[in-house]
């Protein structure tokens, strides 16, 4: 199969072309960069030196932030490092073009197909010392060429889901010749450290999703709204998908027989179904407003539907209290739940439904530790809101405590591994 998957990148090159063209016109890729992808003659190297290139690769802008808190560890003591990143989305490459203007030793290029001989070129032109693959970024010919060179390769906050795993193990002679060129695996999560050690692997170690890391600036935060936000108690539903909206209003009318002037902020997963929750509130008779970038939240409203992307941040640093979607319903068993850790890297108390299987790790984590806690019914989310708005409207202390010792734990135990990997070897 590996012999397969050579052919066919190979055979696929041409065509690439067109396909990034497609992507170019549709504003998925970077108008002038887009070329580092296919070209050698675009991958604008820099010569290291006589320094150490460490190379990581992020696919996208999550997996980009959890490695930038890694990087400022390791040029805190070592002045000799040099750093290329690597990522493949348009946002996760703006992002990284601006950021990485606070550092003298990192530069970014956008990450080559993985197509034989561009990967051999790639690695001959900029010649790693080491290499970082994060979360899931599995491609075979960058594994197996940077073997050949002898260059040390690390899966870092790897990521198995079932059904990946499955998959490998359609072929699972071929997948141990893939994964045993790995010389460390740091796992994301106790399920992908078992799957990896069914395949009979070493060097695999769990000491938390290093996600847990990622820095937020919380004074680049800013909202038209942050005044009403200061100023008003409001609970916020985040990421919430088709039925878990019935579900928020049922706890809003709960509240409501307590409470007044209380507001319940929703944030769909998809937008496309604002004018959906907007008629369920009103059959509800509640007011309600769909609120649009740059539009201020009315007077009196009682349900606020936003209408725009990259609004949760805006509204998880105001909220006390948040119930995260796609973990109330049941058909959600074997997929359900959404990433809480920007949440609590806020200072969020995280309420959630019983069925968070993509994140069951950080939500157990987060339960001992006071974080989150699970509910069954609307009934039992609108007790825990009702004694939360009850409350001063000063954020969550503990929480915030709790957040900064898991954030240090998990930074200082990745490191003691990325250190020995990179400056010590780890066969």
């Amino acid at each position: 199969m590996i012999i397969v998957y050579k052919i066919i990148t190979t055979i696929l090159y041409p065509f690439l072309f067109l396909f990034l063209f497609l992507r170019k016109l549709k504003k998925k890729e970077d108008p002038k960069r887009f070329k580092e992808k296919i070209l050698v003659s675009h991958f604008n190297i820099k010569n290291k030196g006589k320094s150490k290139l460490i190379w990581f690769h992020a696919a996208s802008i999550g997996e980009y932030k959890s490695i930038i808190p890694i990087i400022r560890q390791l040029n805190i003591k070592n002045n000799n490092l040099k750093f290329l990143i690597t990522t493949t989305t348009l946002s996760s490459g703006n992002l990284a073009a601006k950021e990485i203007e606070n550092f003298s030793n990192v530069e970014h290029r956008y990450f080559p197909f993985d197509v034989p001989f561009l990967i051999k070129k790639f690695l001959h032109l900029w010649k790693p010392d080491n290499i970082f693959l994060v979360d899931s970024e599995i491609w075979p010919n960058l594994i197996l060429n940077a073997k050949k060179l002898n260059i040390p390769l690390a899966l870092i906050n790897a990521r198995l889901t079932p059904k990946s795993f499955d998959k490998w193990m359609i072929f699972p002679n071929e997948a141990k010749k893939i994964f045993r060129n790995f010389d460390l695996f740091i796992c994301s999560n106790l399920r992908t450290k078992n799957y990896l050690e069914k395949l009979q692997l070493n060097n695999i170690f769990f000491k938390g999703n290093i996600k847990l890391i990622n820095q937020i600036d919380k004074e680049e935060i800013a909202d038209i709204n942050e005044s009403f936000c200061k100023n008003n108690k409001f609970w916020f539903a985040a990421s919430i998908h088709q039925e878990e909206d019935v579900f928020c209003l049922k706890t809003h009318l709960e509240i409501k027989k307590k409470l007044t002037n209380i507001v319940t902020i929703i944030a769909p997963r998809h937008i496309d179904r604002s004018e959906n929750i907007y008629s369920l509130a009103k059959k509800l008779n509640l007011d309600a407003q769909i609120l649009n970038k740059n539009e201020t939240i009315s007077k009196d409203v009682e349900v606020v539907i936003i209408n725009y992307f990259g609004a949760l941040q805006n509204y998880f640093k105001h909220s006390k209290s948040v119930f995260i979607g796609k973990s109330i319903l049941e058909k959600f068993k074997n997929n359900g739940g959404q990433n809480p850790i920007e949440a609590a890297k806020l200072n969020c108390k995280i309420y959630h439904g019983p069925y968070v299987f993509n994140f069951d790790d950080i939500y157990e984590i987060f339960a001992k530790n006071n974080i989150s806690q699970k509910i069954e019914d609307h009934h039992k989310l609108a007790e825990n809101l009702t004694q939360d708005l009850t409350k001063s409207i000063e954020k969550n202390i503990e929480i915030s405590d709790s957040i900064k010792n898991l954030e240090q734990t998990t930074l200082n135990d990745t490191m003691t591994l990325v250190n020995e990997f990179i400056f010590h070897g780890n066969k």
